[in-house]
């Protein structure tokens, strides 16, 4: 019954949802504020015995883990998680909606949230919020403790001798990680206060954003887990409440508390789509379109911060003008560089690509960019099975790639035309924009006519075929994802003979005179 009365007076809306395009659709009720993405994350969050419940209530699901747990403490009260998830500044993830005690419980914290392009970021929220999300994975952890897989519920006291002291000390071992606090949204909330991306004012913000949040979550575990101290002038907002919270972080209490890492969300997170991210994590927002068409609220943040309106950016587009440039990829290495030091655990690292994201990943479909006159690219020369294949490409000025050639050396009139019409089709989606790790996804490990060992390139060993090869090579080369090869499934010892309707091997003819002539061996194919 106490369900019914969470986020008394908000209006709701109810949404035909589902997972995927094949699932059945569920009805789902949301608080009407919240984005339409936001039903699928509740029914993605929901646990499978409230699947058959219709409609699927949020304010429902959200009393079934808030209620017990502020039962447990006095640091917050119900209303505290209610408005921090109407207003989504964070959002618990799967294990805490749905009691999984099997897999860690984390808390994603929306940093655009506490962005705003006229106030500027607000620091006391930020802390409040983040004092909220540690106390409830401590208060959670205890909770389940004893029925974490492989963690007991009691600790050990080990001996130490101090070097300089022949008494005998006992101290305490660290308290094991009772959650993770991931951050997100990064790019939106550079983009709220009026930074880009890839700068360093924006990397220098990041680094206070991230060490701050370190810092609240270590707050009386002792000094053994304080990050880097980064220039708290980048963000005056936080520095005022900086050194306090440094000094409390560093301070070594009689009894630790558990401790709480940090990270950043990766793709595919339920609490990210709830929290209606534009980009998860540390990651740039390569689009300013959102799914649906319609510009993200980070490029109408960037516009107004340069004091362009909607139309003035719009004619100046139509002139030429390069109103906000694409991000690239080297700005995502350069920002996960820069935040190593200040969490915990760092996602993957993304691939360091040396020139920016071609201009023509931004225009729309249909339009052609062609390629200069005078062009360089890579000529790769190799043979497999023993047949002869020549892969030769053509860039831009910017190093991506917008021309390819396969040609075989010695093969039918038919296998030359094939590979040679797939070459240029390859090269018109190229030009018209279409990414090439489709292509690479599509061709690679494809597996028909001639296939074997790669002899001229160390760096293949093995080919199910021409295309399979020639596209490896252009993942390796370009999209800098090597991929290995595909399993050998030639006989040892079996006789290599051709497959219809290819030539036959080139033997010496069988002389007149024998009285046994030589069998040729056909191998038919379906």
């Amino acid at each position: 019954m106490k369900a019914q009365h969470l986020w008394n007076g908000v209006r709701m809306r109810n949404l035909q949802t589902a997972i995927d395009p094949d699932a059945p659709l569920y009805s789902i009720t949301i608080p009407e504020d919240w984005e339409s993405n936001a039903a699928t994350a509740i029914l993605q969050l929901c646990p499978e015995h409230l699947l058959d419940v219709s409609p699927i209530k949020a304010q429902i699901l959200t009393a079934n883990w808030l209620l017990p747990l502020c039962e447990q403490t006095d640091q917050f009260t119900v209303q505290d998680w209610e408005k921090i998830l109407l207003q989504r500044q964070a959002c618990p993830n799967a294990s805490i909606w749905k009691h999984d005690t099997s897999q860690k419980l984390g808390i994603t914290i929306n940093l655009a949230a506490f962005a705003s392009a006229e106030t500027g970021f607000d620091a006391q929220s930020y802390r409040h919020v983040l004092q909220i999300a540690v106390e409830t994975l401590r208060v959670l952890y205890r909770q389940q403790a004893n029925f974490i897989n492989g963690e007991l519920p009691f600790l050990e006291l080990t001996e130490s001798v101090h070097p300089k002291n022949d008494d005998q000390q006992l101290e305490l071992p660290p308290q094991p990680s009772a959650g993770i606090l991931y951050l997100s949204n990064l790019d939106a909330c550079l983009a709220q206060l009026g930074f880009d991306y890839d700068s360093n004012d924006g990397r220098d913000i990041a680094c206070c954003l991230t060490c701050f949040a370190t810092l609240l979550a270590n707050a009386g575990c002792g000094a053994d887990f304080l990050p880097l101290s980064p220039d708290w002038n980048a963000l005056p907002e936080l520095a005022s409440t900086a050194k306090d919270i440094w000094a409390l972080a560093s301070d070594e209490p009689q009894s630790r508390l558990e401790r709480i890492d940090t990270s950043f969300s990766l793709p595919g997170n339920s609490s990210d789509l709830l929290l209606g991210s534009e980009a998860c994590g540390l990651a740039p927002i390569f689009s300013p379109l959102r799914e649906d068409g319609f510009l993200n609220f980070s490029t109408l943040a960037r516009l107004a911060h340069k004091g362009l309106t909607l139309e003035s950016a719009l004619a100046a587009s139509l002139a030429g003008e390069q109103i906000l440039a694409p991000p690239s990829m080297q700005a995502h290495y350069a920002m996960h560089q820069a935040l190593a030091g200040f969490v915990t655990h760092m996602p993957a690292r993304p691939h360091q690509i040396t020139y920016p994201l071609s201009a023509k990943a931004m225009l729309t479909r249909g339009t052609k960019v062609p390629l200069p006159p005078r062009r360089k690219g890579i000529t790769q020369k190799a043979s497999i099975a023993g047949r002869g294949l020549f892969l030769r490409t053509g860039e831009y000025e910017d190093g991506t790639l917008g021309e390819v050639s396969i040609a075989a050396t010695k093969e039918s009139a038919m296998v030359k035309g094939l590979l040679e019409s797939v070459s240029q089709a390859v090269s018109i989606g190229l030009q018209y924009g279409a990414p090439l790790k489709e292509y690479v996804t599509q061709f690679a490990y494809s597996r028909f006519g001639i296939a074997g060992t790669v002899e001229g390139d160390p760096n293949a060993l093995y080919a199910t075929s021409f295309l399979d090869y020639s596209f490896r090579v252009l993942s390796d080369v370009y999209l800098n994802e090597p991929l290995a090869d595909a399993p050998n499934n030639l006989h040892v010892g079996e006789d290599m003979v051709p497959m219809l309707p290819l030539e036959l091997p080139e033997d010496d003819e069988t002389p007149p005179s024998s009285p046994h002539p030589r069998n040729r061996k056909f191998k038919l194919v379906s």
